[in-house]
């Protein structure tokens, strides 16, 4: 599996949006970056994709949890997998980033006959995440590279798309719940909107897309 990661890592390098996100949101949580922030998002790898970055730079480590909520995240987790952290946003290293990194705060939205139709995002942070409320800006390169890797993973790791399969029926049934739609990215970068309770897609334009406080303006 560290020949599949170290594919995805030479070929998912692109910037999410055509600039430093992290100067947009960093002013939230005492200015760090909050995907760089385990008090907000633990990165979660497959054991053999933190072997490989290990191997290549002492960035990363094993995720030490300090309070029952940490625990729970680590018991939580399959035995193919590991919690992790890294130094920090001021040492980041670019080249030795997570897959998860690179693809926040994006998941793989995948439907019930199983086609990834395109980008979804991490919705517990809509309050935080600066791109979520700016998905209008999001680059090219960056969706194609996207599809390009967890394509790939998927191909070679069936059981990593059953689990993005697993989030995204998650995530119809959250957002059924609270009859909002979901927006996705497809790989030409055109925007859709998949309605509650199965009621179908259809296309929507970047001035459709929602805006959420504090960057609703």
């Amino acid at each position: 599996m560290k020949k599949v990661y170290r594919r995805i890592f030479n070929g998912f390098s692109a910037p999410v949006v055509p600039l430093d996100c992290g100067e947009k949101c960093r002013h939230l949580n005492d200015g760090v970056p909050v995907c760089c922030d385990i008090g907000h998002a633990v990165p979660i790898m497959d054991k053999s994709e933190y072997k490989l970055l290990r191997s290549r730079s002492d960035l990363w480590s094993k995720y030490k949890p300090e309070d029952d909520h940490g625990e729970e995240l680590v018991n939580s987790l399959h035995d193919d997998c590991v919690a992790c952290e890294c130094k920090g946003a001021k040492f980041c290293e670019r080249d030795n980033r997570s897959l998860s990194c690179r693809a926040f705060p994006f998941f793989p939205y995948i439907d019930k006959s199983g086609e990834m139709l395109g980008l979804a995002t991490y919705w517990t942070f809509e309050d935080r995440c600066w791109v979520i409320s700016n998905m209008r800006k999001v680059t090219r390169e960056f969706i194609e590279e996207f599809f390009d890797s967890y394509e790939h993973l998927f191909k070679k790791k069936p059981d990593e798309f059953d689990v993005f399969k697993d989030y995204s029926a998650t995530m119809r049934r959250v957002f059924s719940r609270k009859k909002r739609a979901i927006y996705i990215i497809d790989r030409d970068k055109k925007f859709h909107a998949i309605l509650p309770k199965g009621a179908g897609m259809h296309r929507v334009k970047k001035r459709e897309l929602p805006a959420f406080e504090p960057f609703a303006d």
